[in-house]
């Protein structure tokens, strides 16, 4: 199989989904995009805690998240709500970029429910214009695919983050886009991820990524030694940060690394691109969506039940207890790799047909319990 059914944007960008999007702000704009969410079905709105009183890089990161979730090919069409005309304008006019249908109301001077009628309106009018669009045949290489991993124990290192790496490998080799990040979390094996990236100059961007991050979090007097591997890792048998980082960097396979992305950055390059981030769950999935991707794989240990409002998340586990205890979140059981019942290429391909009948429309554990986890990542205190 090398082909999915997807949907064309105008801008030739391919999704695997067909929201309409309906953004606040700001945390004064949630109640109005909630509301706008529950009177219109086939729309999701994305409520979050920041916007008022933000500042520099964690304002323009807040906004390059919010625009960027529009801009994702698994968006149809979307609305921007916002307290002020010039916010929500800001976002709503990168969102136009695209190509795709966009509108911007404020609440200023006319309250929630005025807003929510509006909005309400014009989201009615953008769901049944998206009923209208098709799903096509469209190549492996129109993927963008992004991976993390979550509540990692010793299965994580030794199978499921090693079938991502497979997986990898074969959308690379196809001419797709793979995303992976976790920059804590490379802690110990930064050198390894270093080695895959032959740009000097992109090599040196990693490295002070990597060096900021880990000055950053010294400076408050922390200590990611202290804190990584996290209580849940060390339940499932890691003992350091360079066990988890050596298990962890799996999930990048064994192409090398055409680009080095900054916070929530699209990918620019077909191949495998790292990007900054936390990594904390629904943070790490949060950036993927805002950058570009259409479809998230997630390894899990222990047990991490993550989802995403707009990026399908697929959940695999090698830990026999977590498939059994927690089935109704997993959607690929890779523990037969444990017990020799298959090899990883094996596994792998089990993964890649998952990902692509996904692409063409299959929903996800995540998807079906409605697991709609957004986090968008903060940078410093607001004025």
């Amino acid at each position: 199989m090398t082909t999915f059914r997807g949907y064309e944007r105008e801008n030739g960008r391919i999704g695997v989904r067909n929201h309409v999007l309906i953004i606040p702000v700001d945390d004064l704009s949630n109640s109005a995009s909630v509301g706008v969410g529950n009177l219109v079905k086939g729309t999701i709105s994305v409520p979050h805690p920041y916007g008022r009183l933000q500042f520099g890089e964690d304002l323009d990161l807040t906004f390059k998240t919010l625009a960027g979730f529009g801009m994702n090919p698994n968006i149809h069409s979307a609305i921007v709500i916002g307290i002020e005309d010039n916010w929500a304008n800001r976002i709503a006019d990168q969102i136009a970029k695209t190509g795709k249908w966009v509108e911007a109301v404020s609440i200023e001077g006319k309250g929630d429910f005025k807003t929510i009628e509006t909005a309400s309106r014009m989201a009615k009018d953008m769901v049944q214009k998206s009923s209208e669009v098709h799903r096509k045949d469209f190549d492996v290489s129109n993927l963008v695919v992004s991976a993390k991993c979550g509540e990692s124990d010793t299965t994580s290192g030794l199978a499921s983050n090693p079938t991502v790496g497979v997986l990898f490998d074969m959308l690379v080799d196809q001419g797709a886009t793979a995303i992976f990040g976790e920059t804590s979390e490379l802690t110990g094996a930064e050198g390894e991820i270093a080695k895959k990236i032959e740009d000097p100059k992109l090599r040196e961007k990693f490295m002070k990524i990597f060096n900021d991050y880990q000055n950053e979090v010294t400076r408050h007097g922390a200590d990611l030694f202290g804190s990584q591997p996290t209580q849940g890792n060390i339940k499932g048998g890691l003992t350091t940060i360079e066990e988890k980082a050596y298990g962890n960097i799996q999930k990048a396979g064994n192409r090398k690394i055409v680009d080095v992305l900054d916070y929530a950055d699209p990918p620019t390059k077909k191949g495998l691109n790292y990007m900054n981030t936390s990594s904390a769950a629904a943070e790490a999935v949060t950036l993927f969506a805002a950058a570009g991707a259409v479809v998230h794989v997630f390894t899990t240990g222990q047990g991490n039940i993550v989802g995403n409002p707009i990026e399908p998340v697929i959940k695999l586990s090698a830990n026999p207890k977590t498939v059994a205890t927690m089935k109704e979140h997993i959607d690929l059981d890779v523990s037969g790799l444990l017990n020799f019942q298959y090899d990883l290429k094996e596994a792998g391909k089990r993964l890649y047909d998952l990902t692509l009948k996904t692409a063409s429309g299959r929903l996800t554990s995540a998807e079906v319990l409605k697991h709609v986890e957004f986090s968008p990542t903060k940078l410093y205190i607001s004025a």
